[in-house]
């Protein structure tokens, strides 16, 4: 794993302490990142060699749940909360590749992200990109936001991308992603990835408790609480499941093996 240290334009970027999409993109492959991030990065592999493995199938799971959305479901609109390190191809990438016309907004509350977000608006002329800085803990500030209300039309169906592993129990994490997904319309969709430490529950809690020692404390889920997520919602085939059981479409790579994967993900319609 190697990379190349991004010099961010945002003063308020704190590159001395690590980062949980700086040090994602570090793990998986990317080139923005710092030494504090590239540090907590190897001592997470270290605990769990997998973890790589982990990560780059939660994207693909992503990237495919996206593409069903845009190709099957015929969404036009997407919010992706949580945005992280911008890495090709992005959810407007893969929408608009199906269809020229989709709008993105993208939210997270990482000012390097922002930075870096601002050289990758790039859209098809039909569609439109933009980038919220705001968060997740805030629903209501998001969708009010001229970002969102401006790039999206809330009376069409929206698909809402979300992770949720780094909101705690105090947070309320079902309670925000209700809150974000209630004003949206019939035919809105939500994709989600939850982390989980059924499956391999040693590895993934030495890892847990390294990003916890960097002051980024997480909640590994049940596929009983995952579900909590989509009651009252319709859950496309397969349902919850592991991310790399999502619809396969073949294009990986490499084995991936249950033990490997601590994420669930699934898409459900709203009614």
């Amino acid at each position: 794993m190697t990379g190349a240290e991004t010099r961010p334009e945002n003063d308020a970027v704190d590159t001395g302490t690590a980062h949980s999409a700086r040090i994602y993109d570090y793990i998986i492959g990317g080139k923005d990142h710092f030494p504090a991030d590239r540090e907590a990065g190897d001592a997470m592999v270290r605990e769990w060699p997998a973890l790589p493995v982990h990560m780059r199938a939660n994207r693909d799971f992503m990237n495919r749940a996206v593409r069903h959305l845009a190709r099957e479901a015929g969404i036009r609109q997407f919010l992706d909360i949580g945005s992280g390190i911008p890495t090709s191809p992005n959810i407007h990438e893969i929408a608009q590749a199906a269809a020229p016309g989709s709008r993105v907004v993208y939210v997270d509350n990482d000012p390097l992200v922002l930075d870096l977000s601002r050289n990758l608006m790039s859209s098809t002329p039909e569609g439109r990109t933009a980038y919220l800085e705001a968060d997740m803990r805030d629903p209501a500030g998001i969708l009010a936001a001229p970002e969102f209300r401006t790039a999206l039309d809330p009376d069409r169906p929206v698909a809402l991308t979300v992770i949720v592993h780094f909101l705690l129990d105090e947070h309320d994490a079902v309670g925000i992603v209700r809150r974000l997904l209630d004003p949206l319309p019939s035919g809105s969709h939500l994709a989600m990835s939850i982390g989980t430490a059924d499956f391999a529950p040693e590895e993934v809690g030495r890892v847990a408790r390294e990003y916890a020692a960097r002051g980024m404390p997480m909640r590994l889920r049940t596929r009983a609480e995952a579900a909590e997520f989509f009651t009252g919602l319709d859950l496309v085939d397969p349902g919850i499941v592991q991310v790399h059981h999502w619809r396969p479409d073949g294009t990986g790579t490499e084995v991936v093996r249950d033990a490997d994967i601590a994420m669930y993900g699934a898409v459900a319609r709203k009614p």
